[in-house]
């Protein structure tokens, strides 16, 4: 526990951001933010998507996005006013007094440039050493943040590790000069709970051993439980609650905290599924067998001798029609590429797989394919790539309709506007385009559009690891709606094993390629019998707080 009597190593007081939103008018993005930073301290930043978590991040680096600019208020670090500072001067503080972990590893490190060349470039930024010096700090921060081998890992480039290895890495940037405080943005959003798990643990163990102050900005309640010492909540740009992690979850003050922390999937609470409200038909819609898919390794790609790398091996599964089967485990495991095999954008090296009894697996460069893969539509994790930004809504769900030739141009308007009212969009939206919408109304886009064609079954791929959980719930209930009213089977990809807890009837572990388990998701997660899904189950962040989740009948 942070002592009220210590000095703290970052204040910030009445800070305001602003941000042009077209010729001649702002909007307030941050607006008169308070609070104080602790050495060795975790302070979490939650809030929904806007509500101004990660441009206070940005304006206290002073590296806002084009248009904002700082218009009130004070920073200091330890003691010293940040705000007026010339960019020299800051650009002297940022990466020595001030580190950064980004949120996506991949963006965050050149692919051009290797790993060693990354960490010996912010290590000399600045201090002054030789590049045999720098070179081997970069081997003891390698260590430090633990990656094995780190003399041969210096050599090696970005494409070259895993996303929890690229993230360490970006981990250990940050924490070349020892800085005072750690600025962490949505660190584990993209990990699966194994390498989550070991991310916050070695924030929170780095953070102690130097007396770093951390803010954590994050829409994860579950992470925020675990491992933050205070948590700040935002709403639209203002702090609306601020206090220690335990009264704060246990006792909120707002209604909007209470809100947010109700709309939390518990992995420990009674399951929101309404199992016995809702019996599902036992009529075997998709049926896996032995399913393998294989890639080439470099080796064989140079001609030294045919190698494969089994991505899946030899899979086995079934999903009935109005079920939800959900997938689980870590990056690599193979679960992405199931679906993506399933609805032939990957070619099966061997297996079977019959979807209402009609083999579809030879069919992947046949042109019945897409006739019977129609029934099969396909909702993708990143509700922003996912849609083209040049069309508007009404042309990105028509385009099944018209590529497909299912029905005539006069039904076109009737079903595109059917489909937008099921996932709670009015017409108006047809009108406008990708950009002009938040990430949970783009992902509600995403599934009208998998609608269009009527399908059977649902392939959700991660829909809403991007999302916070006030969102991911709408999200999630909103599967739920469509499950029941339209019969819908799904096959529910997923790292948060809270989520699939709450939304799946049945849940099948996945490790290398390999299905260790499957079975009810209530049975598998109450008593597993895989060593591994014991580790994902012991590793996934348990949500503790004094309130019960809303009940959500209507989920699965």
């Amino acid at each position: 526990m942070v002592s009220a009597l210590r000095e703290p190593v970052l204040r910030v007081e009445g800070l305001t951001v602003d941000f042009r939103s077209s010729p001649g008018q702002t909007t307030s993005a941050v607006r008169d933010v308070s609070f104080d930073l602790f050495p060795g301290e975790i302070l979490a930043v939650v809030g929904e998507s806007g509500a101004g978590k990660s441009t206070i991040g940005s304006a206290i680096i002073q590296l806002l996005d084009q248009g904002g600019w700082l218009t009130a208020g004070s920073i200091k670090l330890n003691g010293l006013e940040l705000v007026g500072r010339s960019e020299r001067e800051l650009d002297n503080i940022r990466g020595r007094a001030i580190g950064t972990i980004f949120q996506n590893p991949s963006s965050a490190l050149c692919p051009v440039v290797t790993i060693g060349d990354h960490l010996k470039r912010a290590i000399r930024r600045h201090a002054k050493m030789t590049d045999r010096a720098a070179a081997q700090r970069a081997i003891e921060l390698l260590s430090q943040v633990g990656i094995s081998d780190p003399q041969t890992r210096l050599k090696q480039y970005p494409h070259q590790f895993s996303g929890g290895m690229k993230q360490r890495i970006v981990i250990a940037i940050a924490l070349a000069h020892n800085p005072q405080v750690i600025i962490a943005d949505e660190p584990t959003t993209a990990l699966d709970v194994t390498v989550q798990a070991e991310i916050l643990n070695l924030i929170k163990t780095l953070g102690a051993e130097h007396g770093s102050g951390t803010i954590l900005i994050t829409h994860n309640m579950a992470v925020v439980s675990e491992v933050a010492d205070r948590v700040a909540v935002m709403q639209e740009g203002r702090l609306v609650e601020i206090g220690s992690v335990g009264d704060l979850l246990a006792h909120p003050k707002q209604l909007y905290t209470k809100n947010l922390i109700a709309a939390v999937p518990r992995f420990d609470g009674p399951a929101s599924r309404a199992d016995g409200q809702h019996t599902v038909p036992r009529t075997p819609l998709l049926e896996v067998e032995s399913l393998s898919v294989s890639y080439p390794t470099m080796k064989a790609l140079f001609g030294s001798g045919k190698e494969d790398f089994k991505a899946v091996d030899r899979v086995s599964l079934c999903v009935h029609s109005g079920e939800t089967l959900g997938l689980v485990g870590e990056s690599g495991s193979g679960k992405s590429t199931v679906a993506r095999a399933l609805i032939g954008l990957t070619r099966v090296a061997g297996g079977s797989i019959k979807f209402r009894g009609r083999e579809i697996s030879g069919l992947v460069a046949d042109r019945n394919l897409r006739k019977f893969c129609l029934p099969m539509q396909m909702v993708f994790q990143d509700p922003f790539s996912s849609l083209d930004p040049r069309q508007n809504v009404y042309r990105i769900l028509a385009e099944p309709l018209r590529v497909h030739r299912t029905v005539n141009a006069a039904e076109i308007d009737r079903i595109v506007f059917d489909a937008l009212d099921r996932v709670g969009l009015d017409r108006a939206a047809a009108r406008r385009y990708p950009h002009q919408f938040s990430g949970g109304q783009r992902q509600r886009i995403s599934i009208a559009r998998a609608l269009v064609l009527q399908p059977a079954l649902l392939i959700c791929d991660e829909p809403t690891s991007a999302l916070d959980v006030s969102i991911q719930a709408q999200i999630l209930n909103l599967l739920a709606e469509l499950r029941q009213s339209l019969n819908l089977a799904m096959l529910f990809i997923s790292h948060d094993l809270a989520v699939v807890r709450q939304v799946c009837d049945r849940v099948g572990v996945m490790r290398q390629g390999r299905l260790l388990e499957v079975g009810e998701t209530d049975e598998v997660f109450r008593d597993p019998r895989d060593p591994y899904t014991i580790e994902l189950i012991q590793r996934t962040p348990k949500f503790a707080a004094g309130l019960e989740p809303i009940a959500t009948g209507s989920v699965c």
